[in-house]
């Protein structure tokens, strides 16, 4: 894990009819970097892309950093490129519906995003992320932004993410949201419990962030119950922390 140093060129963004060649599965036998909530820091996200791995990002791609802009350009240069892609955040769809013209819960970390968003890369934002995976099983691993489920192991992911249709339910929520306790935190939000890391079938090792659960800012390994791993990469990117991601050999 580490911090950005630079900014790189990332080719123009690619056409609507390029969208659907996007990776949505990791190629087979490749090395792999998977890369933490990125939350606008574009400085971190470019020295995290700067490999020959192929990128498996976590979600929640902007709202926080100074570049949420440029953090976006080159999430699609990635895919355009075929190097890499991101999981499906609860702020990645948050945006595909506020660029839509959905109605979404005020906040000014959203309109700052969009404020540094060229409007001649919109539609392709928008059709980027309705086209992201919500979680991807690949091996003894799976991938996702913020909870898991049993479900996810013998189910699909929605294709596409459905942008114009309101609040999300079932296995999507837990995807996005992670698996909520009912009760609301100091700041509105509703509280998150890990329960679900109990669930975790044995010598299953799922990838998530969403949650900045570390205490030491690195990436947060928990063990279940079951017998099953839980890696938690988000550590503060764009929010007073760093960017974090883990390295998986082929």
């Amino acid at each position: 894990m580490g911090m950005g140093e630079k900014f790189i060129t990332v080719t123009d963004t690619p056409a609507l009819d390029s969208v659907s060649t996007f990776p949505r599965h990791p190629p087979a036998d490749v090395p792999i970097r998977v890369i933490g909530d990125v939350h606008g820091d574009a400085r971190a996200f470019t020295h995290a892309v700067t490999t020959d791995r192929f990128i498996i990002q976590l979600g929640d791609l902007t709202d926080g950093g100074p570049e949420n802009g440029e953090v976006l350009r080159i999430m699609l240069d990635l895919l355009h490129r075929g190097r890499g892609l991101f999981l499906l955040g609860n702020h990645d769809l948050r945006l595909a519906r506020r660029l839509a013209g959905r109605s979404v819960r005020p906040d000014p970390t959203l309109e700052e995003t969009c404020a540094q968003i060229d409007t001649l890369h919109i539609p392709q934002i928008i059709h980027a992320i309705a086209h992201a995976p919500a979680w991807i099983v690949s091996g003894n691993r799976i991938f996702l932004h913020g909870g898991f489920h049993t479900d996810m192991l013998h189910t699909a992911p929605p294709f596409p993410v459905p942008i114009q249709d309101g609040r999300v339910h079932g296995v999507l929520a837990r995807a996005l949201y992670g698996e909520p306790t009912g009760q609301l935190q100091p700041d509105g939000y509703p509280e998150r419990s890990l329960r679900w890391v109990d669930r975790i079938p044995k010598n299953l090792i799922v990838y998530c962030g969403h949650d900045n659960r570390s205490p030491d800012g690195r990436p947060l390994t928990m063990y279940g119950q079951r017998g099953g791993t839980a890696i938690f990469l988000d550590t503060g990117a764009g929010k007073g922390g760093h960017l974090s991601w883990i390295d998986i050999d082929s």
